[in-house]
């Protein structure tokens, strides 16, 4: 029971999938790359999303101090820094940090608990979230604290995680998900959750926060995960690098992510 699926927690109003914990070894383990150099230039090059996100809302300078809490492989950092700001990295994968911090001695990549953020309060223009918040089964408050604390009042905080896109709202009408049994369920198989967006702002509405956009994305990936027919071919579709590909992979996410997008991307002031 619980392996590799999705259950609905009708309480709280969303799904909650059993995998592998995301401890910070699974994370270090997940990212192990001897050509780390490679990858970040090449993704931190590639990114549109991101940069062009943060543009649309804080003016790209070195005075702009922008965080992203769960940095990962780096990528984004990497290419916040390319767009001209000052761009800061924590993650608690402690092996992949030491490694960015040999490989790109110039960026600021640090080792920490975006529960516990060693920053100054009000000491960030931006802080920006990339699938984070579904990773704590007993909640994200700690880390939503924070993000509210070393963010300047009027900066932007850019939040995505898994939600409730309309395609998975159908399929919990249709009863095409087991029930969450919390009981039953074993919290060190505990991978993430897809909340309702609803919830989420709602919640940062409470903390002082407005929303000022909302974007769903990945539609490739969210239709994949969902659908039985046809999900090989998707899954092929997710990854393969061919042009072909590549404009098949655009056009499904522009034209289907409102339907079937697996994440979505919140945008709040803080006021």
């Amino acid at each position: 029971m619980y392996k590799n699926m999705k259950y609905y927690d009708k309480k709280n109003d969303r799904l909650v999938w059993e995998e592998q914990k995301a401890t910070s070894d699974f994370w270090d383990n997940k990212w192990k790359r001897e050509d780390l150099r490679k990858i970040v230039e090449r993704d931190g090059r590639r990114d549109k999303l991101v940069r062009k996100i943060t543009k649309k809302f804080l003016v790209p300078q070195r005075s702009v101090k922008i965080l992203e809490g769960g940095c990962g492989l780096g990528h984004f950092v990497y290419s916040l820094d390319l767009a001209g700001y000052d761009a800061y990295g924590i993650d608690f994968a402690a092996r992949t940090i030491a490694k960015l911090k040999e490989v790109f001695p110039d960026l600021n990549f640090l080792f920490g608990d975006v529960r516990k953020l060693e920053f100054a309060d009000e000491f960030f223009d931006g802080y920006w979230s990339l699938g984070v918040i579904e990773h704590f089964y007993d909640g994200y408050n700690e880390a939503a604290q924070e993000m509210k604390r070393v963010l300047k009042s009027g900066g932007y905080l850019f939040i995505t995680f898994p939600y409730l896109s309309l395609l998975r709202k159908i399929k919990i009408r249709l009863h095409r998900y087991p029930a969450f049994d919390e009981a039953d369920f074993n919290k060190e198989k505990f991978y993430q959750f897809a909340f309702n967006d609803e919830t989420i702002k709602k919640d940062f509405a409470s903390r002082g926060f407005r929303l000022v956009l909302k974007k769903p994305l990945d539609a490739v990936f969210g239709l994949g995960g969902e659908i039985s027919f046809g999900s090989s071919f998707l899954k092929k579709l997710y990854g393969d690098p061919n042009i072909i590909f590549k404009i098949m992979r655009k056009a499904i996410n522009i034209l289907t992510s409102w339907f079937c997008g697996h994440i979505v991307l919140l945008v709040f002031k803080k006021e």
